[in-house]
């Protein structure tokens, strides 16, 4: 009897040790919600504010790209060595991680700490029989599943091995309480897998913490916050370094689209293309 309650003791002291667990995570799951939030709504005035000029300097880019390896190509065929410059990357626009669904717990043993007796092996065996008997198959593949298993059970039975009976059983669905006798083993079983799956939880969320607070638009956000906090405007700066970069695109395509294969001006061009861009390949006639 003192073991008994020792026993009971010791479990309540990992409920209590469980709960306190699910609260702490419950706490990181809120601060990854809310920083999140925070980096999410920066994001989105970040898109609103620069967007449309990424998206207007990528077509340029796109657009220049296209004349240059044009150009290049009309320069081989006149015998001259060139080389195709690489193909400009669409700028991404920021994806912030987002935690994964949880896994539920599973439900606690009902009847907790009423003491039942272990059951016989007779028992266990008719109990498999019940679950697995081919006879209560819905379909042919269910058939072959529950033959399989009732073989096992079988040889389990036949062994005299208990313990590879109630490993079939609890993997066929059934009560920890009506396999192993008594709630202190079904209720430590049941915590043991609540921590498992609390403790993995977790480690997630700590992990996607740390890719967020290491992610490139949670640290322009911070760099953002303490300019504006001294009465900067960094967005501003760096629209207009955008739209500077737009009229010169727009100015060079204009230039590339209209020089003449045979022109030197033509192979100037497109090795500017090549030093800003970087070749892809090297031809020569």
């Amino acid at each position: 009897m003192t073991n008994t309650v020792i026993a009971r003791l010791g479990l309540e002291r990992r409920r209590s040790q469980l709960g306190e667990l699910q609260r702490y995570l419950r706490v990181q799951e809120q601060g990854f919600v809310d920083l999140r939030g925070q980096v999410q709504a920066f994001c989105d005035r970040y898109v609103q504010a620069l967007g449309a000029a990424y998206l207007e300097l990528d077509a340029l880019e796109s657009q220049l790209h296209c004349a240059t390896s044009g150009l290049a190509e009309a320069l081989r065929r006149n015998g001259i060595a060139a080389r195709s410059p690489l193909a400009p990357q669409a700028t991404a626009m920021p994806v912030l991680p987002q935690l994964p669904g949880s896994t539920p717990l599973p439900p606690e043993p009902a009847g907790t700490w009423t003491e039942i007796a272990a059951p016989s092996l007779k028992t266990l065996y008719r109990r498999a029989a019940m679950r697995l008997h081919p006879d209560f198959a819905t379909d042919d593949q269910d058939r072959r599943v529950r033959e399989q298993g009732m073989m096992q059970v079988n040889e389990a039975y036949a062994a005299q091995n208990r313990a590879q009976l109630e490993v079939l059983l609890l993997a066929a669905g059934e009560d920890p309480v009506r396999v192993n006798g008594g709630n202190v083993d079904a209720l430590r079983t049941w915590l043991g897998r609540c921590e498992q799956i609390v403790q993995g939880r977790l480690r997630v969320v700590q992990a996607h913490s740390v890719a967020l607070s290491a992610h490139p638009m949670h640290q322009l956000w911070q760099a953002i916050h303490k300019a504006e906090a001294k009465g900067l405007d960094p967005l501003a700066v760096m629209f207009n370094r955008l739209s500077t970069q737009i009229a010169e695109r727009r100015q060079e395509l204009y230039i590339g689209q209209r020089l003449r294969p045979e022109s030197d001006l033509a192979v100037a061009f497109v090795l500017r293309r090549i030093e800003r861009m970087g070749a892809a390949t090297t031809t020569t006639s």
